[in-house]
């Protein structure tokens, strides 16, 4: 008769790792995830920091598991809202509500550009989705007259996040930057249709 037991092992091991990811998004969201984060997150799920590698090859991919837990909430609390240049906007006001999970995001996003790194994948994979994403939203506002036609929606996307993520990597050094008033800004006079002559 065939033992069931390593398929609970398993079940037991993805628990683990499911409650260690949603610990650390907490943590981290907090806190930051240098210095003694990590060291909190074992105390909080009850294991040994060395334990957490267990379940992770390196701090790296478990980082990268944050992000992704992140990007999961914030389509969970954002399920019923209008995609595109508005969800932008109310992302940045929650940003400045987790500032550790902000800067993580831009740490890693800033260092992830080797292919070799663990969260390259991610980080291709979440650009590419947001920019398709927004130029969505963005060419349909084109047809209706709000934004201005000009300049392809792909480019105008494109624009958006750079001007996104280089507004909150001024916020790593400065507070009182507000991403979200930039981002404002930006779609209500640079996005808006050129004036007819």
């Amino acid at each position: 008769m065939p033992s069931s037991n390593p398929r609970g092992q398993y079940a037991k091991g993805a628990e683990r790792r499911s409650q260690i990811i949603q610990t650390a998004t907490d943590v981290f969201a907090t806190e930051g995830f240098e210095g003694t984060a990590l060291k909190r997150v074992a105390e909080l799920v009850g294991v040994k920091e060395a334990t957490l590698f267990h379940y992770f090859r390196g701090k790296q991919e478990l980082l990268t598991a944050v992000l992704a837990e992140r990007d999961r909430r914030s389509l969970a609390a954002m399920q019923e809202e209008e995609a595109g240049l508005p969800l932008m906007v109310r992302s940045a006001e929650r940003n400045r509500h987790e500032p550790g999970l902000t800067t993580l995001y831009a740490v890693a996003s800033a260092t992830a550009n080797d292919p070799g790194h663990d969260s390259h994948g991610y980080f291709r994979e979440r650009y590419a989705e947001v920019v398709d994403v927004l130029a969505v939203d963005i060419g349909r506002r084109q047809a209706a007259g709000e934004v201005r036609a000009d300049v392809p929606a792909q480019d105008l996307a494109r624009l958006v996040v750079a001007l996104s993520d280089g507004l909150q990597l001024q916020w790593l050094y400065d507070k009182e930057v507000d991403v979200a008033d930039g981002l404002t800004q930006f779609i209500d006079v640079l996005l808006k249709p050129p004036a007819q002559a």
